[in-house]
């Protein structure tokens, strides 16, 4: 039975199995060039339809398994903006965290850093710091931050929500 191995374009191309290589070696020790050369061919011309053949078999698989992993974003009722305070707001952040789906191993704990005047809005600037604490090493070695930025619009009504946008640290994408 052929295995498979997977290539750069992510499909799975049969292998043959050992016994179909030494059979083809065997086969092509024996012959001369001409005929080494329609042999190649051929063998070839077999893999390539074999690839073919798995691909096809294994696309609708594919399909099938990334419909059944697509995951729920889940968010909360955020705040409005009336009602707005900087503690607030960290635990809506704390809030919306914890609709995450993230190992128990991990820990983190958020503070507020800074609020900026803009000229149509108000942005409040917060981090949320994530390690793993062990019994060996409480004093986590490696920690990643998360940067919330919650805006309240001053054109807006203030009876609406606030908006909440976030970046990881070393990230330029901003998720809202």
């Amino acid at each position: 039975m052929a295995t498979g191995s997977k290539h750069s374009l992510g499909c799975c191309v049969p292998q043959p199995t050992l016994s179909q290589c030494i059979c083809v070696f065997l086969k092509v020790k024996t012959m001369d060039k001409g005929e080494e050369n329609a042999a190649s061919k051929e063998k070839a011309h077999i893999l390539t339809e074999n690839g073919r053949s798995g691909t096809e078999e294994y696309l609708p698989e594919l399909e099938k398994k990334e419909k059944e992993t697509k995951s729920v974003i889940k968010n909360i009722q955020w705040i409005t903006g009336n009602n707005f305070t900087v503690e607030r707001g960290r635990r809506q952040i704390e809030e919306y965290i914890s609709t995450w789906d993230v190992h128990r191993s991990w820990l983190h704990w958020s503070e507020f850093l800074q609020e900026e005047e803009l000229k149509y809005s108000k942005r409040y600037h917060y981090r949320v710091c994530w390690s793993v604490p062990t019994r060996r090493k409480p004093i986590p070695q490696a920690t990643a931050s998360i940067y919330f930025v919650i805006e309240i619009s001053k054109i807006k009504p203030a009876t609406l929500p606030v908006e909440v946008f976030f970046t990881l640290e070393s990230s330029r994408l901003i998720h809202r």
